[in-house]
């Protein structure tokens, strides 16, 4: 889709000669209306507090007994004078505190909010101004800044690129002009105001008259020069081939060194067996003479 042109203006109020073409982010053109529409339903339902409250029978003072008895009277049966159908009892089915909070994706939120700019800058309802400089807060200067760009008599939503309490503070008397942060401004805040006034730097950068804006893309990663990366690869397969050699050389003098410690251990345990004194045998019992009978 091709870009959408807006009335840009200066920032005393003098319009520019030719109108700029928006970025095409946010500003696709794409406008999605049931989004929209769930968006501000999420929040309007969010300003809710949901602090109301009433009082059931059990929580209003008195009525701790029978007003009378239960038969014999003529009159209905009643249990206590506090009960919903008497003067100053409970409340029946009364609010309570309650969460009205609803919650929305993310990219549901961003596409809502894109359909909102993107609705507005179809209708001419959106201008682009340079960045507002007020050296102090003036309420008069902020009026004749809207008289010349012909928005006195419409409900007013200017957008700043970074907070600017000079500016916010020189409409903060005005009833139907509110300043915020571009990057703070919901579906629901551009959908009110009949005309969106944003700050050039707020889109990105300066929009060029006439043609659409484009970013700036990031700088590229530095590359490796090839000279050094071969280099590198060069000493890797170097010192690989080197280990390799060295690796049979490591194990046969492993093997070696594994032989000669067997040989001394086995030498060691031949010596220990020689110099061991032999078992002296036990000596013989005599055999005790037999006794004569008779």
């Amino acid at each position: 889709m091709s870009a959408i042109e807006v009335a840009a203006f200066q920032a005393d109020g003098t319009p520019r000669p030719n109108a700029v073409k928006l970025p095409a982010q946010p500003f696709d053109g794409r406008v999605h209306e049931a989004v929209m529409h769930q968006a501000v339903k999420v929040f309007m339902a969010n300003q809710r507090q949901g602090t109301a409250a009433t009082k059931t029978r059990g929580k209003v003072s008195g009525g701790n007994q029978k007003p009378w008895r239960q038969k014999g009277t003529g009159r209905a049966r009643q249990g206590s004078i506090r009960a919903p159908n008497w003067p100053g009892g409970g409340t029946a089915f009364g609010p309570q505190p309650r969460e009205y909070r609803l919650g929305m994706p993310k990219k549901q939120r961003q596409l809502a909010r894109s359909s909102a700019l993107n609705a507005r800058a179809r209708e001419q309802a959106l201008t682009v101004v340079a960045p507002l400089a007020f050296a102090e807060p003036k309420t008069k200067r902020m009026v004749e800044l809207l008289e010349k760009m012909g928005l006195t008599s419409q409900a007013v939503l200017v957008l700043t690129a970074e907070h600017s309490p000079n500016v916010a503070l020189s409409a903060r008397n005005l009833q139907d002009v509110a300043v915020m942060r571009y990057a703070d401004a919901s579906t629901y805040d551009i959908l009110k105001a009949d005309a969106v006034v944003i700050e050039e730097p707020a889109l990105g950068g300066s929009l060029e008259l006439g043609a659409a804006y484009a970013h700036a893309a990031p700088a590229p990663k530095a590359k490796r020069e090839p000279k050094v990366a071969a280099e590198a690869s060069a000493r890797k397969l170097a010192a690989m081939k080197t280990a390799a050699k060295k690796a049979p050389a490591a194990k046969a003098a492993k093997k070696s060194a594994a032989k000669k410690n067997a040989a001394k251990k086995s030498a060691a345990k031949k010596s220990a067996t020689k110099k061991a004194p032999a078992a002296k045998k036990p000596a013989a019992k005599k055999a005790a003479p037999k006794k004569k009978k008779g």
